[in-house]
Formats: C-alpha cells, structure tokens, sequence
C-alpha cells in the first residue's frame, strides 16, 4: 500500500543469526555478510553514537574502547581497494562456458588483492577465512564463482517486468533495457546493495534489539555450554554496551522535557518557571538532593547518570502528583458528602415537615448512623450477622407495660429491626456474667405503622401487624426515622406509615399463660422546657414538654452545619438488668446517651487479636497440622557434549583478530571508585530477635503472616497467648510461635 501521507511504522527485522558448519559456501558467507552489516549498525546507533553525544553536548565522560567492525565490512564490500565482492565478480565476468579452474582463480586474486589483510587468511588449496566479528570462520571457495553468476535472466525479468501487480513489478527493480551496457548483475552484488538499503532504512529508525544466546548445538533441553555462552556475549559486543552505559549516563533529556517534567517537584518551577532554563533545572535538582556528580548539564540536554537517581526523581514526581489528587479527591469528597448530607435532612425534614416540632439542636446536625460503634462490639455483630449491613445503631429506652424503661441497642438492617438487651448467666462456668441476647426481632414488612406525637419529645410506638407493639424512646428519631422510611420503601415497595397524634394507644406482650394483652395509652401535652416530665395517672402516661421550633422548620443549606444537640455522654456502658429503675426517678431526669465516639473504649486491633487467642492456642496448634519438611527437588545435571564426541564445527569458534582487540580494549580498567575516598563504615545495626521457621504456616486471617519453611523472621513482640508478632519481607503480622525456632 502506497500513501502519500507521512506515517509511523513498527517493523520487526528477523534473519539468519551467524552461521558457521562443517563446510561454510558462498551461501554462509553471504549471511555472514549481512550480520557483520547489521552489528555495524548497533554499534554505530549504540557505542559510537553514546560517545559522539557526549562530544558534541561538551560533558565531561570518559571513553571506553571497544571494536569496531566496520574494517571486516570494508573487507568483503569495498570497491577500492576492491573486496571480496568485488574480486569474486571481477572472476565471474571472465568466467567462459566451462568454469573450469575459477575458484582456484579466485584463492589466487584474492591472495593478490586482500592477502595483507588482518583479517583475511587464506587456508590453502581453495579455502580461505575471514576474522568476523563473531570469530573465524573458513570458506570453501569450491562453487562460489558458479553460485554467485545471476542464472535469471534479462527476457524473463522483462516479462515479470511487464505484470500488472504492483508488487510482483517492485521485487525486479533493474534496468534490463537494451540501452543500457554494462555487467550483469550477481548474486554478491545484489546481495550488498540490498544490505546497504537496509542499513540505510534502519538509519532512519530507533532500533531495538532482541539478542538470542544459543546454549548448546544439540537443541536439548538442560543443556548448558558456558564457553559458547560466553563467546556469544563477548562478540555481540554486550559487554561492551554494559560498559559503556556505566562510564556513561543512563538518562537524558532535552531541557525544556526535563523541567516540564520535574517542575512539579518545586513550588518556585511550578505551574511556570520564568526564569532561566538551567537555573530551573539545577533548582529542581539541588531541591531533592541529587549529588553532583550523579548528573551534568551539557548544551541542549540534562544527563543522569545512575538509574537510581532517575528513579529518586520519578518516586517524588509520583509522591506530589498524588498529594496533589489526595487534595483534589478531598475537596470533592468534602463536596459530595455535603451534597449528600444536605439532601438526607431536607427529606428527613419532609417526613415531619408541618406534623411535627422540631428540637433547636437536631434540625442541623449531621446524620451519623451507628452511634453505638459496632466496629469495637463484635458481640452485637455477631447477633445481627457479620455480613449484614447496618443502617443504623443506637441507645434507646423501651418501656414496658408499667412504664419502667429499660435500655435497649436498637439496630437497622435493611431486613430487620432488633432490640438486643442484656441478660444474667445463671447456669454453667459463666454464671452471674452478661450477655447480649436479641429481645426483639421485627421483619419490616411486619410494621404496620410508627406513631408519634405533634410535639417536640422522642417517643415513637412501633406497631407491629398481628403482634405486640414496642414503645421507645429514641434521642436520634428523625434520623432513624428517615432510615426506616428508606428501608421500607427498598424492601416492601410503599412508604412508611406516620401516624402523628398526641394521644398514642400501644398493645403489650400477653403476660403468663392466662394473661391476656392489654392496650397502654400515653398522652403528650405542653408543658415547659425542653426535657420531656413523665406522670403516670390511672394507668395513663402522661407525658408534658414545651413548644418547640414550627412545624414547619427546614434544615439550612448553610455549607457547614452545626453538630449533634448536646447530650451527656457515659464513659462506660453500663451493663443494665432487664429489670429497670423506679419511674419517679426519670420525672425530670437528663438522659445519658451513648455516642459512637466514646460509647465503648475501643481496644487496639493488635490486642484484641492476641487476647482473642490467648486461650485458643493450642487448639490452633493441633487444627492447623504442621507441614513436614519437603525434601528439595533433585537437580537435572548438564548432559555434556562431549560424551557424543561432537565435531570441531560444533565447538564455538576461534576468537580470532576481532577477538584479540576486544581482549585488548578490556585491559583498561577505570579506577574503583572514581578515584574518590570510600565511605566511612556504617554504624552495625542494633540486634533484633530473630527465628527460623521449622514448618510453613498459612495465614488463617488478614492479621497474620504467610510463613514458608526456613524463612527468618524478626521479632517484634512475644505473648504469653502462643502468637507472636514478627516481621518478614516488610510485613508484619501475627504467626504461632510452635512453629519457629528462636536463632
């Protein structure tokens, strides 16, 4: 396909790698040919190139000899004075119909011609070897004259010429026209000019190269020759490419690149550096402390020179652009739950929006959810069920048919409704202890409805379809009630019933066999002040408060709002009998609410843990068997070669000339250290505690450490419960101390 359009391409190159057999034709040599083109090419892009950039930036570097291929190139593809190409296709065109004696000719002219060359060698009778830069290698010049004659010839290339497909007239480009006089072309002389276009096309790109290390020339598996290894590494001139690197710089970047980059790192570069571009750079650079022999600063380019340093930068470069985002995800964390708490009240607010008053301390406060922190209180999770969600938690006081209150944990899921209270063991090892014990379960679909005053008090009556009904009071109700309207419009598909009314009916629990149920009533009247007065007369509950905010009260859309109404906040929670206190002490009383915050004193993760298995240790021991010692894997041993008695062919070749100069060019060492003193020994260390894991351990939970046969670990701290706390590759966590040996 042709475009007119300038366009960017990937192109994958793959030939023959150098080849050397028992017996090497023109075939071999011209392969050959090829990879001496192309390791020309790598050096050229990769060691020549490296060091001319230093010249022309002006730095300070320090050369690295290495061997340049490009006098066996000359060798075989030079025209003056003539090369192999050239001498083979001078005694082809002499050549007449027989052919008899060309390739002794062509020993001979190529004794005369290119026999002084130190890199050429002639083996007697019709062979001849060249030094490549991969070794020795010796040809059989028997047939070269006769392969190298172009058999295709100038009618047919004409007709192949004449095709009407693009491609097929592209693949025979030559000028056969009678007008033209001259030799014809070869199979060597083809062979060069399209070597030579590819080299040029590969000029144009930024080649990346995929080297093959060949490790054994009996294609088994397990089979490792280290001297043919080693001379592949030396003649694909890798080493010489790691030494050149080192001497070098690992990194560079045009200036303007370099500070857009990195501007970041500064307050004074970014978003904008207007000052000089070198001052900008040498800022940055002297902001995170690079030393100053780690980089130079030459015409055009900032050069790094270990790959440490580049990575100290890219490391902060990342650690800035993420407290940038950290800032950014704050404000629009801050932004949206805002957003999401505004709208929570406003239809909080419709719920009692013109039925009921409103307390001055609750229109505005944040919702919370669970102001009993379930997260320090496994036991509760336990009895609600750990993969249940809780919408809401909190303290509230159920009263019973004689209007005794009693507190209970009231818990919203997105199924049920739970009243859990707290109850005496009377009976085995933990008698006279408390225990959590759920007193109520409610589905949602079982509320019929949820009563509640006109005034400004916290009472709700929980009726329940074909059951008793629950009497409550609840601190957070305009919250719970919101999140109870919510669930049960996911669940059930209708909306919560609301019945506001200050005379409220509620039917309790059948009491005894014979007993029956009765209905208790509570009337709300005004009163004065805003903590609810409670008096029972003639079995009624009287209940009088003062007026509150209106009815018609709305939640401000101010940005901050302000925090929850006061209550008092117990620094314990006091484990409560079922049965409660007399009634005359809660005629006026102030509550005592417990809060998320200081509820319950949470215990440290790490203690918990270690608490919660300081009886379970041994059980642990037995139900988690230790692992036996594996017996390690028997290696493959390298089958030889040289059982086999391979060929001379098959041995890795002669290092030859190109091999003597790349001996030549490592002798120069530089000097250790760069001639700078070393380094004042660091302090030792202090001693950590450390042991050997006899067995593997599979961590059982998120707190514990994965623990593999023979592993050293670091001991942080040791409990008397059998789980220590260690750390191990960076991590820490807990691991049974019956499976170490202490070192």
């Amino acid at each position: 396909m042709q475009t007119t359009a300038g366009e960017l391409s990937v192109g994958i190159l793959d030939i023959y790698g150098f080849e050397i057999f028992q017996r090497n034709g023109f075939e071999q040599f011209c392969i050959n040919y090829v990879n001496e083109k192309l390791q020309q090419i790598f050096i050229e892009l990769t060691l020549k190139a490296e060091q001319e950039e230093y010249v022309q930036e002006g730095i300070q570097w320090k050369a690295i000899d290495y061997f340049n291929n490009k006098v066996v190139c000359d060798l075989i593809e030079s025209k003056v004075p003539p090369g192999v190409f050239s001498v083979l296709d001078d005694i082809c065109a002499t050549m007449h119909a027989t052919g008899e004696g060309v390739d002794a000719q062509l020993c001979q002219k190529l004794s005369h011609q290119v026999g002084n060359h130190p890199h050429f060698q002639l083996t007697g009778g019709t062979g001849f070897a060249v030094h490549h830069y991969a070794g020795k290698v010796t040809y059989d010049a028997d047939g070269m004259c006769e392969k190298n004659r172009d058999v295709l010839f100038p009618d047919v290339v004409l007709v192949m010429q004449s095709s009407s497909n693009s491609f097929i007239k592209s693949l025979f480009p030559e000028n056969v026209t009678g007008t033209v006089k001259g030799r014809p072309t070869t199979a060597g002389s083809k062979i060069k000019s399209q070597a030579n276009k590819l080299v040029e096309a590969l000029m144009k790109c930024t080649p990346h190269y995929i080297r093959c290390i060949k490790p054994n020339e009996t294609k088994k598996a397990h089979d490792w020759e280290e001297d043919r290894v080693k001379h592949q590494v030396e003649y694909l001139g890798l080493k010489e490419n790691v030494r050149v690197r080192r001497a070098g710089f690992a990194y560079r970047r045009v200036f303007d690149k370099f500070l857009h980059r990195y501007a970041v790192l500064t307050k004074e570069t970014f978003p904008q550096w207007r000052g000089n571009i070198k001052e900008g750079i040498m800022h940055i650079l002297n902001s995170v402390g690079m030393d100053k022999d780690q980089y130079q600063l030459g015409k055009t380019k900032v050069f790094i020179k270990a790959p440490e340093s580049l990575f100290l930068l890219e490391e902060m470069r990342e650690r800035r652009y993420d407290q940038h985002a950290r800032v950014i995800q704050k404000a629009f964390k801050k932004y949206f739950a805002r957003q999401q708490y505004l709208k929570q009240k406003q239809k909080a607010a419709d719920i009692l929006q013109g039925r009921k008053e409103r307390r001055h301390h609750s229109l505005n406060r944040n919702f919370v959810g669970d102001y009993i922190g379930l997260d320090h209180h496994p036991e509760l999770r336990v009895l609600v069920g750990k993969r249940e969600r809780v919408e809401f938690a909190e303290t509230v006081l159920k009263y019973d048919r004689r209007f005794k209150p009693v507190k209970r944990d009231l818990i919203l899921t997105p199924k049920s409704l739970f009243l859990i209270g707290r109850e005496k063991i009377k009976k085995g090892n933990d008698k006279g202890k408390i225990k959590e014990v759920i007193k109520r379960k409610i589905d949602l679909e079982n509320i019929s409805q949820v009563s509640t005053s006109t005034r400004q008090d916290d009472f709700l009556v929980l009726q329940v379809r074909n059951e008793y009904d629950t009497f409550i009071e609840s601190v957070f109700k305009t919250e719970f009630l919101f999140m109870l309207d919510k669930k049960v419009r996911e669940k059930c598909q209708r909306p919560l019933n609301l019945q506001f009314s200050d005379k409220m009916e509620y039917r309790v629990k059948k009491e005894g066999i014979f007993g029956g149920g009765s209905t208790k009533q509570v009337h709300v009247v005004q009163g004065h002040g805003n903590e609810a007065v409670l008096k029972v007369t003639a079995g009624v509950l009287n209940i009088s408060i003062g007026p509150g905010l209106p009815k018609n009260s709305r939640p401000s859309e101010r940005s901050a709002s302000s925090g929850p109404r006061p209550v008092k906040v117990s620094s314990s929670r006091t484990q409560q009998q079922p049965s409660g206190n007399k009634l005359k002490e809660h005629n006026v009383r102030g509550r005592t609410v417990t809060s998320a915050a200081s509820a319950r004193s949470p215990n440290a993760a790490l203690a918990a843990v270690i608490g919660a298995r300081a009886g379970a240790g041994a059980g642990n021991a037995l139900r988690h068997a230790p692992n036996l010692p594996r017996t390690s894997h028997s290696q493959h041993k390298r089958v030889s070669t040289e059982e086999n008695g391979p060929s001379d062919y098959m041995r890795p070749p002669e290092a030859g000339v190109s091999g003597e100069k790349r001996k030549n060019s490592r002798k120069a060492r530089p000097v250790p250290g760069g001639g700078k003193p070393k380094p004042p020994p660091s302090r030792p260390k202090p001693a950590v505690p450390t042991c050997k894991a006899l067995y593997a351990y599979e961590p059982q939970d998120t707190d514990e450490l994965a623990v593999g046969e023979g592993d050293i670990i670091e001991i942080l701290k040791e409990d008397p419960s059998g789980w220590w706390l260690g750390r191990l590759r960076g991590k820490e966590g807990l691991f049974p101390a019956n499976y170490v040996e202490r070192i």
